[in-house]
């Protein structure tokens, strides 16, 4: 099987230290509360900064928020099974959009922890939906509700993988809303045997 797997909130729990962080930023950094709507699933959605602002956040915490965040609970062991058990594993992320150094600290992080299994990656990818029908992707793990909607809408097995912090959305032929990576084993366990 073919997974597309992204990478910030389903591999690295980084999509958290971003909320801290703007929330830190915010508050204490600028001194405000430029806040639109906490539901709001990215940080630069939840907030009313500048292009000026936004910069400054990117420039003061963007590495640190990439080097502190931890791998998710069990995403390196079931990563590593899926890739033991023969399936074809494709990283498809928007890391590096918004800062390009980000890829190689991602990259030298993969290393020193073994987690180089990748057989293919697309960094700082805005169209996900397109690569995978280019690459023929069986599955899609993913934690953006509207990058699952959009894959669920062309028809891609898609699984969204829910945070506290992100909206509902209705489970479908398409769309598989699980909660941890063991959930994740599992139900590629049943689209086995089908």
């Amino acid at each position: 099987m073919k997974i597309g797997i992204d990478l910030d909130g389903v591999v690295f729990d980084s999509e958290k230290e971003f909320r801290v962080y703007s929330e830190l930023y915010d508050a204490k950094d600028l001194n405000q509360n430029s806040k639109i709507d906490n539901r709001e699933f990215r940080f630069q959605d939840r907030f009313k900064w500048t292009e000026e602002e936004l910069k400054g956040f990117l420039e003061k915490y963007h590495k640190q928020i990439i080097l502190e965040s931890n791998y998710l609970p069990g995403a390196k062991r079931v990563l590593n099974f899926l890739k033991q058990s023969g399936h074809t594993l494709i990283l498809i992320s928007a890391r590096g959009t918004l800062n390009k150094n980000m890829i190689e600290l991602t990259e030298k992080r993969f290393k020193e922890t073994g987690m180089d299994i990748f057989d293919k990656y697309y960094w700082a990818t805005s169209n996900k939906d397109e690569i995978c029908e280019k690459e023929n992707v069986d599955l899609m793990i993913d934690d953006y509700y509207k990058i699952c909607q959009s894959m669920a809408d062309k028809k891609i097995k898609t699984i969204y993988l829910k945070d506290a912090a992100s909206p509902e959305l209705e489970d479908n032929e398409y769309i598989k809303t699980l909660y941890n990576w063991g959930e994740i084993y599992r139900y590629i366990k049943e689209l086995e045997t089908k």
